[in-house]
Order: C-alpha cells, then sequence, then structure tokens
C-alpha cells in the first residue's frame, strides 16, 4: 500500500510539473505576442536578451531579422540578414527572409535571385516555390510564376498560398459595371429620384475609361445625363482624370459639365501607424441654363491598420448667376470605413460620414440657397470575388427646418 501511495504521488508531481511547463511561454511566443499588438521595442529587448546569452545562435539572429522587417527596418533587416548568411549561408529560410526584404524595396531582381538561392538548397518546399511565384509575379513573368505556383501545389496539394497564386494569375477583369438607384425623401417637396448605370473599362495598366447614363426625376420632370471620362495613370507620377457630360436638362440639372482630378498615393513602411497616404485634386465645371458653378475639390484619405481608412474632404464652390456677382462657398465632409467580418472571399465592409455646408448641385433652385449638415454611413458587401452590392443611408438637417433623407445602392459585377 505504501509503495502504491509513493508511485501515486510520484505520478501526481510529475503530471503538475509538465503542466507548469505548458503555462510558461517559451520566448519565442513571447516575441509572436508582442509583435502582433507591434509592441515593437519590447519584442526586441526580448531577443536582445535572449542574444546576449547566446551571441552565436543565429536562429536568435534570425528573429532580430524578422522584427526588424515587420517594424519597417527595411534597411536595417536588410544588413541582418546579410551578417546572416555570412555564417549560415546554407539556410533557405534566410534566403526568403532577405528576398522579402529586397520585394520591400522594390528590387525584384535581387529578390528573384536570392529566392533561386533558396529554391536550390531546398528544392522540394513548397513555400519556397510560392515564395518565387509571387516574386515572379510581380516582375510581370506570369508564365513563370504559374509554373512555380504548379510546381508548389505538385509538393503540397494543400497549399493555399499556392493556391491563390494560380487564381491570381488568372485574367482579370476589365470591365466594371454598375447599376443603382437613389431616392431623395425631403420634408418640404415630393421625392426626387435618380437612377444610372455605368461601365468602366481598365485597357492597360495604364489606360481607363468611363462612361455613364443617368436618369433623373426632379418635381414631376424627367432629366438625362451622359458622362464619360479618361484616365491615364504613370507609377511614379499618379493619375490624371478627364472628362465630361452632356445632358437634356430639361431646366432642372446641369446642361454640360467638364472635369479634371489628380491622384497621387504614397505607401508608406508597414511598421508605422499610418501605412499610406492618398490625396486627390480635381476641379468640375456644371453649366445651367441661368448660371454656372465651378468646384474646386481637395481630398486626403489615409490608410490606417487593419484595413481602416478616414478620408477629409474640402470643397469651394463659386456660383455665378446672371446679373449678379460670383460668391464662393465652402463645404467639407469627413468619413471612416472600417471592416466588419470576412468569410473567404465575402468581406463586409462599412463606413460612416459626417458633411457640413454641402449643397446639390444638380438642382440649379438649391444653389447657394441653404447650408446643412448631414450624417450618414454605408456598408459594401463582397458576394463573390467579381460581385459586391454597396448601399448608403444618410439624413441632413437644412436651415429654415427642413431635412432630407437620402438612400440607395448598387450593383456591381466584373468581366
Amino acid at each position: 500500500m505504501l509503495v502504491m501511495l509513493r508511485s501515486l504521488s510520484a505520478i501526481w508531481i510529475f503530471c503538475f510539473a509538465a503542466w507548469g511547463q505548458q503555462l510558461t511561454s517559451t520566448w519565442q511566443e513571447d516575441v509572436r505576442r508582442y509583435a502582433k499588438a507591434q509592441d515593437w521595442t519590447t519584442a526586441m529587448s526580448i531577443v536582445d536578451r535572449e542574444i546576449a546569452r547566446a551571441p552565436h545562435d543565429m536562429d536568435i539572429q534570425t528573429w532580430r531579422a524578422r522584427l526588424l522587417l515587420w517594424s519597417g527596418k527595411v534597411a536595417e533587416a536588410e544588413c541582418e540578414y546579410k551578417e546572416i548568411l555570412t555564417v549560415a549561408p546554407n539556410d533557405p529560410d534566410n534566403w526568403m527572409g532577405l528576398a522579402t526584404v529586397y520585394s520591400r524595396e522594390g528590387r525584384t531582381h535581387d529578390a528573384l535571385q536570392a529566392l533561386d538561392r533558396a529554391v536550390e538548397l531546398d528544392p522540394k518546399r513548397a513555400d519556397l516555390h510560392s515564395a518565387r511565384g509571387r516574386a515572379l509575379r510581380a516582375a510581370d513573368k506570369r508564365s513563370e510564376a504559374k509554373l512555380e505556383f504548379r510546381r508548389a501545389l505538385e509538393l503540397d496539394p494543400s497549399s493555399k498560398e499556392a493556391g491563390l497564386g494560380l487564381l491570381s494569375l488568372q485574367s482579370e477583369p476589365k470591365h466594371e459595371m454598375r447599376v443603382g438607384v437613389n431616392p431623395d425623401l425631403f420634408s418640404f417637396a415630393d421625392a426626387n429620384y435618380l437612377e444610372g448605370v455605368s461601365l468602366t473599362s481598365q485597357w492597360t495598366p495604364r489606360w481607363k475609361t468611363s462612361v455613364a447614363e443617368n436618369f433623373y426625376q426632379r418635381a414631376g420632370t424627367a432629366a438625362e445625363t451622359f458622362v464619360a471620362g479618361l484616365t491615364g495613370k504613370l507609377p511614379r507620377w499618379g493619375a490624371l482624370t478627364v472628362g465630361g457630360a452632356a445632358a437634356h436638362d430639361n431646366g432642372v440639372i446641369p446642361k454640360s459639365e467638364a472635369f479634371f482630378d489628380y491622384d497621387r498615393g504614397w505607401r508608406l513602411d508597414g511598421g508605422k501607424p499610418l501605412h499610406g497616404l492618398e490625396i486627390v485634386y480635381g476641379q468640375h465645371w456644371y453649366w445651367y441654363t441661368t448660371t454656372r458653378i465651378l468646384t474646386i475639390n481637395e481630398m486626403t484619405l489615409f490608410y490606417l491598420p487593419h484595413d481602416w481608412t478616414w478620408s477629409l474632404r474640402l470643397t469651394g464652390a463659386r456660383s455665378a448667376f446672371s446679373g449678379t456677382g460670383a460668391e464662393w462657398r465652402p463645404s467639407g465632409m469627413t468619413r471612416v470605413g472600417f471592416p466588419i467580418s470576412r468569410w473567404e472571399e465575402r468581406r463586409l465592409q462599412g463606413n460612416v460620414f459626417f458633411a457640413v455646408g454641402t449643397e446639390n448641385f444638380a438642382q440649379v433652385d438649391q444653389i447657394g440657397q441653404f447650408s446643412s449638415q448631414t450624417y450618414g454611413g454605408g456598408m459594401r458587401f463582397q458576394v463573390t470575388q467579381r460581385q459586391d452590392v454597396t448601399g448608403f443611408a444618410a439624413y441632413q438637417k437644412r436651415t429654415q427646418d427642413r431635412t432630407q433623407t437620402s438612400f440607395g445602392f448598387t450593383y456591381g459585377v466584373r468581366f
């Protein structure tokens, strides 16, 4: 009996010790946790502590290189990987890490060379072939990229990375058609309606066209307008869009329009709170039967972590009626966009916005006649990779105790 009790005690002690070891996280797990929280200082201090304990351990040095890369210190990460490779030149993971650094720096040729070396060291690793496929795709070598992704799938049929890589190389849809409807309900007048259809075509990476036909019903009067635009894009200079519109106005919408927009974006290091910045400047001319309107617009879009966005838009509107002087009126809008949920390729996104002083330039009898505050929000649901539905709702408070409620939706399909 005593022997049995001693044996049971020993088993309990062993189990308790094993349970205690499971509760104690490793330093790698701690680094991952702090890196996920973007606490780079704490994560790096843990790695530096381990390096001090084992200064010749290349695996720990590799963790330091990864942290430098994740935190956006790309140049330091490059130096770290090169130093590691001088000591351990036959580790394919480190060559893949260096290739990632080169890709972040836009050095596609150097990234491919580093991945060539990684694949040469371990030709049966599917992840290396997938990484090389991505680099070839970035270099616009689509045929070679397909071969690499297929090779990765041969080695690992369950590789989602390789499967998604092949899907990304399928013929991209060049055209997008959208149809939509937008009713406006007023507290002081009958409702207005807008229906429209548009077609956008990305003919080449540099050239895009857009056409649209819109149908209006304003206070019992029907009108329609045709809009066309052309966009040219250069990688280092941004995109310039020019266009115009002509209408059967019937005195309730502009009879003709002209516009241009210049769009320039910058991608920032991933380790910073601000991931990217985009600035759009544009001018739009509206010619009515009895007045002329010029709007000058500036919009700044901030790309934030976790797919959040924030935009600020300022507009100055110059109106000139026959027989009267010109008058400028300002307005502004801010919008916050955020992800809601995602199921595989289905994604739901939302936004909320607030505008002040915004006027409706589609109705000549409202120009310069009121000031307003508008509150609203919208959602976009990605039904499939090539289909989506968007919707919005807004409530506007105007001077003279007048209100407007607007809502609408559009359906888009790419082909």
